[in-house]
């Protein structure tokens, strides 16, 4: 199996960027344990990070011809306000779970509505680097059935 990891949005900056809300934990030692434990469950992960909307569109639009089984997708602040990003996850039609470091509903307000929620099979925020995890767990068991 084959999952596709994205990253939107700042989340390069991870470790240094307001850590007490998003940790200490930088993006590369999450995608490194996340890929490790994918091998673990027999699921080769692929990481990719970007700041711009439309690459992110591509790679979702794309993933179903690369070969890829699910995506997990941390959109940032793309969560909130891309339709394009909602619309690319509908349309690939792969099972996709949205994840956030922080618990998004305990934020401003503005944080408080996913347009891509409604279209993922599954959200998993609040748990730090933990919902990364968590979600692998789930889509590589989800995919496995």
């Amino acid at each position: 199996m084959k999952i596709l990891l994205l990253n939107g949005p700042n989340l390069q900056l991870l470790g240094t960027r307001e850590p007490g809300i998003y940790g200490r934990d930088t993006l590369a030692s999450i995608t490194a344990e996340v890929t490790v434990l994918g091998s673990e469950l027999g699921c080769e992960v692929s990481a990719r990070q970007s700041n711009v909307e439309g690459e992110l569109v591509s790679w979702i639009g794309n993933a179903r011809a690369e070969g890829f089984d699910g995506i997990i997708l941390n959109a940032a602040a793309y969560t909130h306000t891309s339709v394009a990003l909602r619309d690319a996850i509908s349309a690939v039609a792969l099972p996709t779970v949205e994840v956030h470091l922080s618990n998004t509903a305990s934020r401003e307000e503005f944080r408080h509505r996913s347009l891509i929620a409604p279209v993922c099979l599954g959200v998993i925020a609040g748990f730090g680097k933990d919902s990364y995890i968590l979600a692998l767990r789930a889509l590589c068991a989800k995919l496995s059935r």
